[in-house]
């Protein structure tokens, strides 16, 4: 018989999830709008330095949302990590831009400020007009060089998009992640930290703004006594049900971010430093750890990432691989690419570990003893 499933980031659910559904299935508010999703906003605007919020059906719609509010359109381009998941690209594509792709640095395993500086000089060099924004990516949590980064978005007034999703809990020298760009994006997908299952946030600096983004999210319906529509918009809306599963996640997200900081020192302690290095975390920095990735030192070890995500499945054990570059994609492959083999060389060597926050001591034991026995150390 084969021992439990143990999956990389499901859902944690053991608060007053079930409390808050019920409330709202009881209320019969099971139209997407509704009190339990007035409090989820609410408590992810308090938690985010009070700044307006919108929440939305993902953080995919976050990021197109952001993009329309900076008037990002066909022609226009957008530097974005290329070391990411797609749904950070696939918005700039829907206002059919072109995404310009940056390397990652080894601090963080971000967006490069140096290759940054140097795409927006060349783009410049060869007549381009001026990238219309940045989406800055806080990969697994781990915030970026934003001191760096936000210098140079700022010597050449080029807005920023902080692609928060998977780094709520977040900090860069103690304000939150997602609170510095001139938008921010969250994720509240079935493997993030918090989750509504489905389901994401726009951070806006103005009123106006989350106004907008919501009027653009509902259908984009004019004050009329009847339906009339003047520009084109979307259904991305929360729903109410999911937001109560929301609020009832909320109230435990500190709770959260310190068990998987937790999983990820259990894994640095017991796996061999020599072999294995982990995503470092960066001073002035606190990564939430949403995953625990590792990436194989090839002067000490033949086996491939691989070799060890087999080996991890036959103990029913799920892990994945570091994201896949952007410009390594084939629907990538044809937009500007800035950098060398950093993000790449992640990706060829690395690996994503279990990471929930309802992982065991018993359940980390076994991983470990896999992926030591694997690395014959």
């Amino acid at each position: 018989m084969k021992s439990k499933r143990i999956y990389l980031s499901p859902p944690d659910l053991k608060g007053q999830e079930l409390e808050h559904l019920q409330a709202a299935l009881q209320s019969n508010w099971i139209a997407p709008i509704g009190p339990h999703l007035d409090k989820f906003e609410e408590l992810l605007s308090r938690y985010l330095d009070d700044l307006p919020v919108v929440a939305l059906n993902s953080g995919t719609a976050a990021i197109h949302l952001a993009l329309r509010l900076l008037g990002v359109t066909e022609k226009d381009e957008v530097i974005c990590p290329t070391f990411t998941f797609v749904a950070t690209t696939n918005p700039v594509m829907y206002q059919k831009a072109t995404p310009v792709l940056i390397d990652s640095e080894l601090d963080t395993w971000n967006m490069c400020p140096v290759q940054l500086e140097r795409a927006i000089e060349d783009r410049l060099k060869q007549g381009k007009p001026k990238p219309k924004a940045i989406i800055i990516v806080h990969l697994y949590g781990q915030p970026a060089q934003l001191t760096q980064l936000l210098a140079i978005a700022q010597k050449y007034e080029i807005p920023v998009i902080e692609d928060a999703a998977e780094a709520l809990g977040s900090c860069y020298n103690g304000q939150k992640a997602g609170t510095w760009g001139h938008l921010g994006v969250i994720s509240f997908n079935g493997n993030k930290i918090v989750t509504t299952s489905a389901g994401g946030a726009l951070v806006t600096r103005h009123v106006s703004e989350a106004k907008k983004a919501l009027f653009w999210a509902t259908q984009s319906k004019d004050k009329a006594p009847y339906y009339q529509h003047s520009e084109v918009g979307y259904n991305y809306r929360l729903s109410n049900l999911l937001a109560a599963i929301g609020v009832g996640q909320m109230q435990q997200l500190e709770e959260k971010v310190a068990h998987r900081r937790r999983v990820f020192d259990y894994y640095q302690q017991n796996l061999p430093a020599d072999v294995l290095s982990f995503q470092p975390e960066l001073s002035g920095t606190f990564s939430n750890r949403w995953l625990t990735c590792i990436v194989l030192n090839q002067q000490k070890t033949s086996v491939t990432p691989l070799q060890l995500q087999k080996a991890l499945e036959v103990e029913n054990i799920e892990s994945r691989p570091l994201w896949k570059p952007m410009h390594l994609q084939p629907l990538l492959r044809q937009c500007p690419y800035y950098g060398h083999t950093v993000a790449e060389g992640l990706f060829q060597q690395g690996l994503c570990l279990p990471s929930g926050a309802s992982l065991q001591v018993a359940d980390l034991d076994r991983i470990v003893q896999v992926i030591k026995r694997v690395l014959s150390v």
